[in-house]
């Protein structure tokens, strides 16, 4: 069945131990949701979330899902859509890496973008095809502020999160009038595993303040969604700041 009014009744969740992908699931199922896929490696955290999830009602299960093999996404994903419609799709894995490390490692600087671009243009375009074909559904895509503009201080995963927001927008104007929404969500620093360590950045948020965040934007059929909102005035002042004075900001 159709999802309605951001409501949907199937959830298809690429990166399946996310945080802010599972507190989603969570407001969602409260809601309408009663079907849960979640795509990721196999691992006991996947089991974990999957047996948290069960716990609130719905039925749960998992597919294997690997962001580093774009040759295994059509066969594993398609097993998905086989099985019935899917109301949403939300696109949350990603890696933060270590800026320090690589810089001096190109190897894992290529892993960081290979993981957080070039895996998400095949499981994007994969699941775009397939909510095409149904004729209704929502692709959500979890961007980062750190995509507008790349800083000295993490520019590895900035641009890697840029070419992913570009790409999401880009898939956005090719899908619309087909019934497809696409929704690009760009958090700021968020209270996370991921997040672990490092310094706390102004206007830091949560993986539940995101979650809502989705959750109102697919109400509102938003095209893009900022966390928090006021993001969007300070992102865009950063955005145009010239750049011998932005290398001084203390970002």
């Amino acid at each position: 069945m159709k999802d309605a009014f951001g409501a949907p009744q199937s959830l298809l969740i690429l990166g399946g131990t996310s945080e802010i992908a599972l507190a989603t699931a969570r407001r969602l199922v409260v809601r309408r949701t009663r079907t849960v896929w979640l795509a990721g490696r196999r691992s006991a955290a996947l089991d974990e979330a999957a047996a948290q999830l069960r716990k609130l009602g719905p039925d749960v299960r998992t597919v294997d899902f690997d962001a580093l093999d774009p040759s295994s996404h059509e066969e594993e994903l398609g097993k998905v859509f086989a099985e019935g419609d899917i109301d949403m799709v939300l696109l949350a894995f990603g890696i933060l890496g270590d800026q320090a490390r690589d810089e001096s490692a190109p190897l894992s600087a290529v892993k960081v973008a290979q993981t957080n671009y070039t895996g998400a243009v095949s499981a994007g375009l994969i699941c775009a095809k397939a909510l095409q074909g149904q004729g209704h559904g929502s692709l959500v895509v979890l961007s980062s502020v750190a995509g507008e503009r790349a800083r000295r201080a993490n520019f590895i995963y900035g641009s890697s999160k840029a070419g992913l927001d570009a790409f999401a927008q880009g898939l956005g104007d090719a899908l619309h009038g087909t019934g497809v929404h696409v929704m690009v969500v760009r958090p700021g620093f968020v209270r996370s595993r991921m997040t672990a360590g490092l310094e706390e950045a102004p206007l830091a948020t949560t993986p539940e303040a995101v979650a809502a965040a989705i959750e109102i934007g697919l109400r509102r059929r938003s095209e893009t969604v900022w966390v928090p909102g006021t993001l969007r005035v300070v992102m865009s002042a950063v955005r145009h700041a010239p750049r011998p004075l932005f290398r001084r900001l203390p970002m």
